[in-house]
């Protein structure tokens, strides 16, 4: 059944172990891996899982972690939830998340009162806001960072395991010496006024890896999450391919459902689409017009790039997408497959569509 993902699990291990050698050999930090680009996929999780260099799983999605947190304990890897919890899932992530990342006291409060009734001691990261505006304390708030501490340290059923920072997500603001090492001097200060050994100071995601190459990476940063870096094989601060990795382990399959010489320009007086946006067109004359059965509802059609070279993407509707086949050397015609490499938005996606199939090679 089309459409689908075709991942190849073989492609992947060699991701996973590209960037395991930049992270823990040259970078001597533990490796995360993020899950929720593929929706924890159990096939990947089943390869992470297993991977000896692999410490830490996570994912957004509580509802992720359920399904797979005991089969990844008992691989010995901790599960790690890296949104900030909603108070309306405290239990589930207390039961399902070995460690959990945090910046609200009133959270906090939460997961202590639960993990009092569990019998459990719950881990957890302080984030930092370095500046990308996105989770985390503000790192200029001092006041607010050691009162914030001050009441953590006396909770009897949380462990501050570390403290972490997330950058390039929301502001776009790319890692640096400069300023991961406010994160690491923070945790310098933490450790010295209260006595204790932080287990995890995590500097950031797919967009930090490229400072190991550069030998700038700030010492005491000894952890990154990797999610992009180890599907995709990209280096997501200057979008570089991260050596010994391959961008096409994952591909979408389509099948054409339309095929017809059109007019390049809609006919009428131009309105908004579907979306509430009001589409550009190029005159182009009569185009050779292929309709391929999927759209905005499964995938991010901005970050998807045709396999044929000569076939560009015009466009899409919630269902159908728009291409232009005319200069492609291929003949096409209606049942015929289209592959597609993906970036990172659509494979989201297409992981957590219903619509998708998903197909492995081994």
């Amino acid at each position: 059944m089309y459409p689908k993902l075709v991942i190849d699990l073989k492609k992947l291990k060699n991701n996973l172990e590209a960037v395991a050698k930049i992270t823990t050999d040259q970078g001597n930090c533990s490796l995360m891996i993020v899950t929720k680009g593929l929706c924890a996929d159990k096939e990947m999780v089943k390869l992470v899982a297993g991977h000896p260099t692999v410490r830490y799983m996570a994912d957004s999605r509580v509802k992720n972690l359920e399904s797979y947190a005991d089969f990844v304990r008992e691989q010995g890897k901790k599960t790690v939830l890296l949104r900030l919890p909603m108070p309306s899932e405290i239990e589930k992530v207390v039961t399902y998340a070995d460690i959990s990342f945090n910046s609200e006291i009133s959270t906090i409060r939460l997961l202590n009162e639960e993990a009092a009734k569990q019998g459990k001691r719950h881990k957890i990261v302080l984030m930092i806001d370095l500046g990308d505006l996105r989770e985390g304390i503000f790192f200029e708030n001092h006041e607010l960072i050691c009162s914030t501490m001050d009441e953590i340290m006396k909770m009897e059923h949380i462990e501050l395991y570390g403290l972490g920072a997330n950058l390039t997500c929301y502001g776009a603001i790319i890692p640096k010496k400069e300023n991961l090492s406010i994160l690491t001097g923070l945790a310098s200060e933490i450790e010295q006024k209260y006595d204790i050994r932080l287990n995890m100071i995590s500097g950031g995601n797919s967009s930090s890896i490229y400072l190991i190459e550069k030998g700038e990476l700030p010492k005491g940063i000894n952890n990154l999450r990797l999610g992009e870096a180890f599907l995709l094989g990209n280096d997501t601060a200057y979008g570089q391919k991260l050596p010994g990795t391959t961008g096409d382990a994952i591909v979408l399959e389509a099948q054409i459902i339309e095929l017809q010489q059109k007019p390049s320009l809609p006919i009428g007086e131009v309105g908004v689409d579907a979306f509430g946006q009001k589409p550009y067109y190029e005159d182009r004359g009569i185009i050779k017009r292929a309709i391929i059965a999927i759209g905005k509802q499964d995938t991010d059609t901005d970050s998807m790039v045709s396999l044929d070279k000569k076939m560009e993407i015009l466009g899409a509707s919630s269902d159908h997408l728009i291409v232009d086949v005319t200069n492609s050397n291929t003949t096409y015609k209606v049942g015929d497959i289209v592959r597609f490499e993906i970036g990172y938005g659509g494979m989201l996606k297409l992981a957590t569509s219903p619509y998708v199939e998903k197909h492995y090679l081994t």
